[in-house]
């Protein structure tokens, strides 16, 4: 066991001799206890992606209009209510602990919501269904050109959807989701739905991210065309995207 010395003033050391004697130990374990509160929470919970924290503390103003919230809420709430909104015992128990100032209890606030997924996330999402509405596009038109693009190829550069496992991608399954809510994107839904409704079961951000990037460099190249045909994609193009999605330090071994 490490020992540590530090050097107090004599009345600090006073008080907390006094202190330990109040509590029938020793200095020495009185002051080894306040470091281990200190430093080893009893439970700490991990924050993950998709759970928003509760704060630590609230300005007065905001608990006064959320407490006022919640008690408006109480009285309009039918009398038999017991949906997520609860009924007006529980309504007036959030406004009692606002107004207590119960810190500990204030993840009833942020019971429910998500953190944040962030505005270079949710532009990664569009250009990512964006990338595959041209491979389907492309490979439709590929076909009707009379030349089909193999199973394996379309396979690969279809959209499998993100892993609702993960946190982050699972956020960004929801997202999708919400994208396609109004009948938007729609050449990708049968893919989503060949792909387990779009659970991946297995990370694809990072894949997604390397042929995005291989796409980008493709259209970047191009002269800047008008209509859908300019920015269709060859065979060629689909497959330098297909091969995008081994991640370079694998490459050498996949090619041998």
């Amino acid at each position: 066991m490490a020992v540590l010395n530090i050097r107090v003033d004599d009345h600090v050391r006073d008080q907390l001799k006094e202190m330990a004697d109040n509590e029938g130990v020793t200095l020495s374990e009185f002051v080894r206890d306040l470091l281990m509160e200190a430093v080893v929470p009893i439970y700490e919970r991990e924050i993950k992606h998709g759970d928003e924290p509760a704060p630590e503390s609230m300005r007065i103003v905001d608990r006064q209009v959320l407490s006022l919230l919640h008690r408006i809420h109480a009285r309009v709430l039918p009398k038999d209510g017991n949906d997520v909104d609860g009924d007006l015992d529980y309504q007036l128990m959030r406004a009692g602990i606002l107004e207590a100032g119960f810190t500990g209890e204030y993840w009833y606030e942020m019971a429910g919501f998500n953190t944040e997924l962030s505005k270079r996330d949710c532009g990664r999402v569009s250009d990512i269904l964006q990338m595959f509405r041209t491979t389907t596009y492309s490979i439709d038109q590929l076909s009707k050109e009379g030349s089909p693009v193999d199973e394996e190829l379309a396979y690969e550069v279809e959209f499998h959807g993100f892993d609702h496992n993960d946190a982050l991608e699972g956020h960004m399954a929801s997202y999708v989701d919400f994208l396609m809510r109004d009948d938007r994107w729609t050449e990708l839904k049968p893919q989503l739905e060949r792909n387990d409704n779009g659970n991946s079961h297995s990370r694809m951000l990072d894949t997604y991210l390397r042929m995005l990037a291989e796409y980008r460099r493709i259209m970047d190249s191009r002269d800047r065309g008008h209509g859908r045909r300019a920015y269709l994609l060859s065979q060629e193009e689909l497959e330098r995207i297909a091969a995008a999605r081994i991640h370079p330090s694998n490459r050498r071994n996949s090619e041998d």
